[in-house]
């Protein structure tokens, strides 16, 4: 029997994605990156990891077409280099109220 109970994740602006399946990468950065949004969290650490770099890719991917992202980039010497992505979130668009006349 499978378990289908979610999978709880810290939000906490570093996202690891080396205990996903490939099929889940998009579903998991669509959900975290909601997630940090509504925790004000506007840069987020995305670990993939060096290996073959299909896995960076897919994120790459994912991230070129997302609405949520505002712009990515490897990262450094000291957060990961391109193991890892930096991305920074768009804000939720503020709602504007019609003003009193």
């Amino acid at each position: 029997m499978i378990d289908e109970d979610p999978i709880r994740i810290p939000i906490t602006g570093e996202l690891d994605l080396h205990t996903f399946a490939p099929p889940e990468i998009r579903r998991v950065l669509m959900a975290y990156f909601e997630a940090c949004r509504e925790k004000e969290i506007w840069v987020v650490r995305v670990i993939h990891g060096k290996g073959t770099g299909v896995l960076r890719e897919t994120v790459h991917a994912f991230l070129r077409q997302s609405p949520l992202v505002a712009e990515f980039h490897l990262g450094n010497e000291t957060n990961g280099s391109w193991g890892a992505t930096l991305v920074a979130l768009r804000p939720p668009p503020k709602i504007q109220r019609d003003e009193p006349r």
